[in-house]
């Protein structure tokens, strides 16, 4: 089986490489605004959807991995920061809060049904302090990742606590898509 991640995630790619699986990147250039009165799980599905399609029109013999993730905090979906102020921002804002990561994943194989799954993990924050968060963001790490953050480079120690997948939170629930790599 050739494998296509519809990604240019880095980490997913890493999480994929992690896992042993074989695969090659086609990125696909989707409209990823939300759609009025879409919840962020219906978001993440939709969107995983989207570009597992796109891509496997393009390469309809081989199966297709794509994924979407989001942070949500009281039921707002935090996409990636426009800039260094709103990092800031958002990192404020989940400063001692727990928020919830969801991603959705879509697998596109021939001759198949589309299969889409969403998971989610609650993830805790500490309580943050203003020169912390402006070190963070001065880094870069935080500028094209969802929420601001990215737990693997989680050099602040933000995280206290995760209620779920670990591999969910980079961007990939691992346990769920070889399930369904397997299945």
């Amino acid at each position: 089986m050739k494998l296509i991640l519809a990604s240019a995630s880095p980490r997913r790619a890493e999480l994929l490489e992690e896992a042993g699986i074989a695969f090659e990147v086609y990125a696909a250039e989707v409209d990823e605004r939300v759609l009025p009165d879409e919840t962020p799980m219906d978001m993440v599905a939709r969107l995983a959807v989207l570009k597992a399609e796109t891509v496997a029109a393009r390469f309809s013999d081989q199966t297709v991995l794509a994924a979407d993730t989001v942070v949500v905090l009281d039921g707002e979906p935090l996409g990636k920061p426009a800039d260094a102020d709103h990092a800031k921002a958002m990192l404020r804002r989940l400063s001692g809060r727990a928020h919830e990561v969801m991603t959705g994943f879509s697998l596109v194989r021939p001759g198949s049904p589309v299969l889409t799954r969403t998971v989610t993990t609650k993830v805790f924050f500490r309580e943050l302090r203003d020169a912390d968060i402006d070190r963070y963001v001065a880094s870069g790490i935080p500028l094209d990742k969802a929420g601001a953050y990215g737990i693997q480079a989680d050099t602040l120690c933000m995280v206290t606590k995760i209620e779920g997948s670990y591999s969910n939170v980079v961007g990939l629930p691992m346990v769920e898509v070889l399930a369904a790599l397997h299945a």
